[in-house]
Parts: structure tokens; C-alpha cells; sequence
């Protein structure tokens, strides 16, 4: 049985995209209190259902799925650029296609503005009024107020006026930032993204036994489920090894086993792989924050789509991409030293490596020399650094990692990290070696 907070976010989902929601209204129609409607609401903010503008208001917006291209809304928009809506605060749940940066004549302008786009743009109030006619919505830069008749012309149209106090490049730079970091989320693989959903989930309850395992087994040849009780939380986990030699009448509750690990839908499926690998488990079952159960993944599944993600173009790098794309590795094969480039992106406010640059490198080494010995992934379960000397800006360093020793859970490793061919810096890195 779904819980008052679910029931809410269920509801909002099956409000119209563009309502106005507020904490009020969704206590008195829920018939709950205003902190379960306040809490449900920044859950469905969370999720990207709603979006809460400063003195606008929350309104429902389009939830939108992974794509190729990520896109904002208006509403989205307002939010980034610390901005004020002057109009057309019915269109702020849209979403824009681009944006135009309006640094040029209107003719030359409007050639490239069209419906759905957003003109960045002083104030220039033909501009604003050509650029709504075309469908499009305006950003007006530097603190600018709209004239009266764009005003209303927005509100007819239901296309947003947006006026921030920030100078063109710098909400354009805002906006592309945003767009960047939504690409680097895109590319991270959530339980959500291969999830096997509740209704093609098999699980037993509680008041189950060994008999109506085998029956389930017989006909999905799983070999374990998810335990639920009867408000479909999460109980346990049974699996063919825990009902071998047991007696057909024998209870699954006194079988199973309890407070099992469990993932929600948010959690990224390189988290969940670790745990799996690591804890030697082969189910793991997805629930809400209550506990309810909502789908399962299998350890086939995670392993298979962390391959897939290694084999998918970045469109948003991370400063792990930045990293391994600067390391080069000796071609002797039996050598592992690996040969970096210090950029500027790497740096602190002293010119020298960033300690979380230096680290991304030590551990991207060590995993070169892990899986040159024919190893899985790893992860990083402890790190000791000792710098010698600071390694400055565009300076080239040589990482020469040596395993010290390795069991079929652990590696340590050495490392000596070379400038001008003077040490200047010595760690000692153990990994999880995370065996397929």
C-alpha cells in the first residue's frame, strides 16, 4: 500500500504540465499536513517534476528522459540566472530547443531565432517584441525591465520574459555550464536506467514456503527472490541454497535472509556492481525510501551495463576524463610507467597539480598496472601521499606504479612520481581488486 508521501508524488505526476503547485493546496487536496505536502514537493523538485521559482511559485514541468541533447525549461532557465520573470509565467514549464545571443542586427538576429528558442539580449525592446512573435522566449541582460507591450504580448503568447542582473556573456556562460553538467549526469548510469520494474519482478511473501519456492523457481529458474511482508517492504532475500534439504512446508521467513542490501532507483549501477562484487551477492532488490519493494537488479545486469557505459562517447567530461586523456602510456608492454601532461585545468591557485588531479592520476596509474595482470576493475580503499616538491603548470611528470603485493581481494601499490627526472613525490595506494 502505497504512503501518504508516494501518494502525493503520484498525484503530482498526473497534474497538467505548467500548473502552479503549492503546499496548501496539495495539503488540502491530499487531506495530509502541510510538512508531508512540503517535503513531498521538494521530492518531486528532486525528480524534476516541479521546478520552485522565487516569487513565481512551484510549477509542474516536463520530466524529461535521457536523450541525446539534455534540455532545460524556462523555469530551469530562471533559476540558473538568479533571474525575474517580467511575463508569459504560464509558458515557464516549456522547454527550449537553444539559445541565440543577440550581439547582432535584428535582421541577421531573427534568421536564427524560431519557436522554442531563447534570445539572450540587452535592452533592445523591438528586439523583444520580434523575438516573441517568432515564438521565441527573451532573456534580458544586465538588470532591464520590458516594455509594457512585451509584457502583454508574453503573457497572450504564454512565452516567458526573463530579466537578470548578470551581463550576456556570463549568462550564456551559466546557461552552457548547466547544459554541461546535465550531459555529465546523462552519461552516468543509474539503477533506474536497467532495472527489472515491479511487474516483472519475481518475489515471494513472508507467509511463503519452501513449496511455493520451488513452484516460483520451476517456472522463472531464478535462483533467489526478494522477501516482502504484506505492505511489500523489503523483508529478506531467499535464494536455492538457503531451501536445499529443507521440508516443502518449512516457512520462507525462518529461511531467509534478513535486512538484506538493498539500492534505490538513484543509485548509480557502479556503486551497486561494487557492492555486489564485493559482498558476493547475485540479487540485489531496488526499493523507495521506505523500504517498498520496486524492482530488482541482477549482478548480469550491472556488470553488462558498466561494460556498455566504458564503450559510450563522454559528451561531458569530468576531471577523470580530463586526466585520462592527458596520460600516456611507455609503449613497452611490460612497463607500466605512465607519462602526464599538467594542464591548467589542473591546477590550484598556486600554479601547482591540484591534489584532486594528482590523486585521479595515481589512481588511473595503478589501474593501468592492476589490469595489465589480467585483472577487473578497482577502487580505491586507502591512499598515503608524501610530496617532495610542488609539480608547477605544463610541466610533464613520469608515474612509475609498482605492486607490492596482490591477493585476490587487494593490491598494493607503490608509487614514485618523477619531474625533470627529480622525485617529487612517493604514495602507497591499496585497491579493492573487484574480480568478474
Amino acid at each position: 500500500m502505497a504512503t501518504k508521501h508516494e501518494k502525493i508524488i503520484q498525484y503530482i505526476e498526473t497534474l497538467p504540465v505548467g500548473d502552479k503547485i503549492s503546499v496548501r493546496q496539495i495539503a488540502k487536496d491530499m487531506a495530509v499536513s502541510e510538512g508531508t505536502a512540503y517535503r513531498a514537493i521538494k521530492e518531486a523538485e528532486t525528480r524534476r517534476l516541479v521546478s520552485t521559482i522565487e516569487r513565481v511559485g512551484t510549477i509542474r514541468i516536463e520530466k524529461k528522459k535521457k536523450e541525446n541533447i539534455e534540455r532545460l525549461t524556462f523555469a530551469e532557465i530562471v533559476n540558473i540566472v538568479d533571474g525575474q520573470v517580467l511575463g508569459g509565467k504560464s509558458g515557464l514549464h516549456k522547454t527550449l530547443t537553444k539559445f541565440v545571443i543577440g550581439a547582432m542586427k535584428l535582421d541577421d538576429m531573427m534568421r536564427y531565432t524560431d519557436a522554442g528558442s531563447l534570445l539572450i539580449v540587452g535592452n533592445r525592446s523591438n528586439t523583444h517584441l520580434n523575438a516573441l512573435k517568432a515564438g521565441a522566449a527573451v532573456l534580458i541582460t544586465g538588470g532591464f525591465d520590458a516594455d509594457e507591450e512585451a509584457r502583454r504580448l508574453a503573457d497572450e503568447l504564454d512565452l516567458p520574459i526573463i530579466s537578470s542582473s548578470y551581463d550576456t556573456f556570463t549568462v550564456a556562460t551559466m546557461i552552457n555550464r548547466a547544459i554541461y553538467d546535465q550531459l555529465i549526469k546523462k552519461e552516468i548510469l543509474l539503477i533506474e536506467d536497467i532495472v527489472v520494474p515491479i511487474e516483472d519482478t519475481s518475489y515471494l511473501k513472508s507467509t511463503d514456503t519452501v513449496r511455493d519456492f520451488n513452484e516460483l523457481n520451476s517456472r522463472t529458474t531464478h535462483g533467489g527472490y526478494p522477501v516482502v511482508d504484506k505492505q511489500k517492504k523489503t523483508v529478506g532475500i531467499v535464494t536455492s541454497k538457503d531451501v536445499i534439504g529443507k521440508q516443502e512446508s518449512d516457512s520462507i521467513d525462518r529461511l531467509m535472509t534478513r535486512n538484506p542490501i538493498t539500492v534505490t532507483m538513484k543509485t548509480s549501477v557502479a556503486t551497486a556492481g561494487h557492492r555486489m562484487i564485493w559482498e558476493g551477492i547475485d540479487l540485489l532488490p531496488v526499493t523507495d525510501e521506505h523500504g517498498v519493494l520496486q524492482g530488482v537488479v541482477s549482478r548480469q545486469d550491472v556488470l553488462k551495463a558498466m561494460q556498455m557505459a566504458q564503450r559510450q562517447p563522454q559528451h561531458g567530461e569530468t576531471i577523470d576524463d580530463l586526466v585520462k586523456n592527458e596520460m600516456k602510456l611507455e609503449k613497452d608492454e611490460d612497463d607500466s610507467t605512465v607519462e602526464f601532461t599538467v594542464t591548467p585545468q589542473m591546477t590550484n591557485q598556486f600554479g601547482a597539480i591540484s591534489y584532486g588531479a594528482f590523486t585521479t592520476l595515481l589512481v588511473e596509474a595503478g589501474a593501468v598496472a592492476l589490469k595489465k595482470t589480467k585483472r577487473g576493475d578497482s577502487v580505491v580503499e586507502n591512499m598515503t601521499i608524501y610530496f617532495m616538491k610542488p609539480v608547477q603548470m605544463e610541466k610533464t611528470i613520469q608515474v612509475l606504479p609498482k605492486i607490492l603485493d596482490m591477493s585476490r581481494k587487494f593490491a598494493k601499490i607503490d608509487f614514485e612520481v618523477y619531474s625533470d627526472e627529480i622525485l617529487v613525490c612517493k604514495a602507497l595506494v591499496t585497491f579493492q581488486v573487484l574480480e568478474r
